[in-house]
């Protein structure tokens, strides 16, 4: 089933190149189906690219999935033209009545800051309360997830003394989860922050569950039940060439940054590297949406009524 998204979105002719199946509004109406709502509140500098990476990963589902592009209201994006933004972005104030099967949060670029410094903080915690009432799943992603985490169960978050940057293998922690439905014993998931959550001040009273985790790059993945949510502290969603390119990025800024952890073969930064975590990034996100579809209330007007 495809995903249907704003027409002239620059993600849609990228997804159409790939065999994405993306569908126009005269077609989804047709179909006698209720689409997935999915809400992409996306704090990413690069907001083309990463709309094209999680819509990606939403049109691979076999149900139709409808993305809602959301912005924080008062924050104005700099990386971004603001034509793109006036085009295909909604002020959350302007989504908040609304419901959705699913929403997800992105990474931001201000993981070294304290939450409370982050100028849209109060706005965030607004938004993840409102998620209990107004969404039935959430999918936070890297700074997004030790944001939620710490918004939630009061989780820190700790520097480390030097980033976490390149590809690391993880393992299964909970095999019988749903969300793990299907994954390998062992794989790899790109990493990219500068600091980290530790298992050890996970509270035992959160119900929270840890899925997947690195012996290098520590925690991953975290089940949260009581919130419906899940907590990604790493990039499953990047393209091949994302870590090449912040790589590319520090040096021309002249930062002091290392090679990317097994990411370019042979440690060669002038050889392509290969995409080792693509499959699974599509299996997680199908179980997600799969977990949603089997869970979520027919009508939205039912999301959060208990």
């Amino acid at each position: 089933m495809p995903i249907k998204i704003p027409n002239d979105l620059p993600a849609r002719s990228v997804l159409e190149a790939e065999g994405v199946m993306v569908m126009l509004e005269a077609q989804a109406v047709r179909q006698d189906i209720r689409p997935m709502r999915i809400g992409l509140l996306n704090l990413m500098p690069n907001k083309v690219k990463t709309e094209t990476q999680f819509a990606r990963l939403l049109g691979a589902s076999p149900l139709q999935v409808e993305l809602t592009l959301v912005k924080m209201t008062n924050h104005v994006p700099r990386n971004t033209p603001s034509d793109h933004i006036l085009s295909f972005y909604r002020d959350w104030e302007d989504v908040r009545t609304e419901k959705f099967d699913g929403f997800i949060v992105t990474g931001a670029p201000v993981e070294t800051m304290p939450f409370e410094q982050v100028t849209y903080w109060d706005e965030l915690r607004r938004i993840f309360d409102w998620t209990q009432t107004n969404a039935h799943g959430c999918f936070n992603i890297c700074w997004g997830a030790q944001a939620a985490v710490h918004h939630f169960h009061g989780v820190p978050k700790y520097a480390l003394p030097r980033k976490m940057f390149g590809v690391y293998r993880h393992r299964i922690i909970e095999p019988a989860s749903p969300y793990l439905r299907g994954f390998s014993d062992d794989f790899t998931i790109p990493v990219s922050r500068w600091t980290e959550t530790r298992r050890e001040d996970i509270p035992p009273e959160s119900g929270m569950k840890v899925l997947m985790e690195s012996d290098q790059a520590g925690l991953c993945l975290l089940d949260d039940p009581a919130r419906r949510s899940l907590h990604m502290f790493n990039h499953v969603e990047y393209d091949t060439d994302t870590l090449g390119d912040e790589y590319a990025r520090d040096v021309a800024a002249g930062k002091s940054i290392a090679v990317p952890h097994d990411y370019f073969p042979q440690n060669d930064p002038r050889l392509r590297p290969q995409n080792r975590w693509r499959s699974h990034a599509h299996l997680l996100f199908g179980n997600w949406i799969n977990q949603i579809y089997q869970t979520t209330p027919y009508e939205v007007g039912d999301i959060g009524r208990g």
